[in-house]
C-alpha cells in the first residue's frame, strides 16, 4: 500500500510540474523576444496610440475616461454599475416611495380579518408593487423626461441629472412627511427646520429619508387602527353572546370570523381599502 501511495505521488508531481514548466515556456519566449525586438526597433509616429484609440485598452475592456464634465466608461463599468443598481432597487422601492404604507395597511387588514394566510404574501406585495407603480408613475415620469432622456443625449452632465432627478422625488416625500418627523430629523442632525421650499431643497436626502419613513410608517398604523375598530366590535358582540349562552370553551374566532368576512364583503370592503388608501397619497 505504501509503494502504490509513494508511486502516485510521484506521478502526480511529475505531471504537475511538467504542466508548469508549460505554462512558463510560453511567457519566457514571448519576454525574450519582446526585450531583443525592443532594442532593435525605432519608435515612429505611426506606432504612437492615442488613449481614445481601442489598441489601447489594455484592462481587458476595464476603463474611464474622464474629461471636464464629459466622461465615458466601458462596458464592464455599465454592467457593474446596473448590477449595483438592481441590487439596491429593492431598498429603493421599499423606502423611496408609497408601498410601506401599502404593504403596512394590508398586513392590518388580513390580521382584522383573522383569516391568517389569505391572501397570501405573494399577492400582498404583488399588489402593493403595482399599487406603488400607479401612484408614483407621474414621479417616474418626470424623472424620465427631465432627468435620464437628457443625460442619455448627453445634453445635461451627471451632476445635473441628480439634481434634476431627485427633484420630483423630494417634492413627493415632502408631501407626504409630517412636520414633527422632519423637525425630529433636523434637531438630530443640528440643522435648522426648512420654512420655505427652498430651504427644503438645501436639505440633504440623507434627513429627508428617514423622515418620510416615520410618517409613512406612522400614517400606515393610524389606517391599520381604524381598519381594525369595525373587526374588534365583531369579535366582542360574538363573545359577549358566547359567553351568555355559557359556551366558554368554543373560540370566539371560530364564530366572529364568518360574520367579520360577511361585513367585509357586503360594505365591500377592498374598493373602500383600496380607494382611501390610494388617495391618502393626493
Amino acid at each position: 500500500m505504501k509503494k502504490i501511495c509513494c508511486i502516485v505521488s510521484i506521478a502526480l508531481g511529475t505531471i504537475f510540474l511538467a504542466g508548469a514548466l508549460t505554462l512558463l515556456i510560453p511567457y519566457r519566449i514571448h519576454a525574450t523576444g519582446s526585450s531583443e525586438s525592443t532594442s532593435t526597433t525605432t519608435t515612429t509616429d505611426e506606432d504612437i496610440i492615442e488613449p481614445s484609440d481601442p489598441r489601447a485598452d489594455i484592462n481587458n475592456g476595464f476603463h474611464i475616461i474622464y474629461n471636464n464634465d464629459s466622461g465615458q466608461i466601458s462596458g464592464t463599468v455599465r454592467i457593474l454599475l446596473v448590477l449595483t443598481l438592481i441590487s439596491i432597487a429593492p431598498s429603493l422601492i421599499i423606502m423611496l416611495t408609497s408601498f410601506t404604507r401599502i404593504i403596512i395597511v394590508l398586513h392590518f387588514l388580513r390580521q382584522a380579518l383573522g383569516t391568517q394566510t389569505a391572501p397570501p404574501n405573494q399577492v400582498l406585495v404583488g399588489l402593493a408593487l403595482f399599487l406603488t407603480v400607479f401612484i408614483m408613475s407621474p414621479v417616474f415620469s418626470e424623472i424620465n423626461e427631465n432627468a435620464i432622456k437628457p443625460f442619455d443625449e448627453g445634453k445635461i452632465t451627471q451632476d445635473q441629472a441628480i439634481e434634476v432627478g431627485t427633484a420630483p422625488l423630494r417634492e413627493f416625500m415632502y408631501g407626504q412627511t409630517q412636520e414633527k418627523d422632519l423637525a425630529l430629523l433636523c434637531d438630530i442632525a443640528k440643522q435648522d427646520y426648512p420654512v420655505t421650499d427652498e430651504e427644503f431643497d438645501t436639505l440633504p436626502m440623507t434627513t429627508v429619508i428617514p423622515a418620510f419613513i416615520l410618517s409613512e410608517l406612522r400614517t400606515a398604523f393610524v389606517l391599520g387602527f381604524m381598519i381594525y375598530i369595525p373587526f374588534i366590535v365583531i369579535d366582542m358582540v360574538v363573545s359577549s353572546i358566547l359567553m351568555s349562552m355559557g359556551m366558554m370553551m368554543l373560540p370566539p374566532t371560530t364564530i366572529s370570523m364568518p360574520f367579520k368576512l360577511l361585513l367585509f364583503i357586503l360594505a365591500d370592503g377592498w374598493d373602500l381599502v383600496i380607494g382611501q388608501l390610494v388617495k391618502s397619497f393626493f
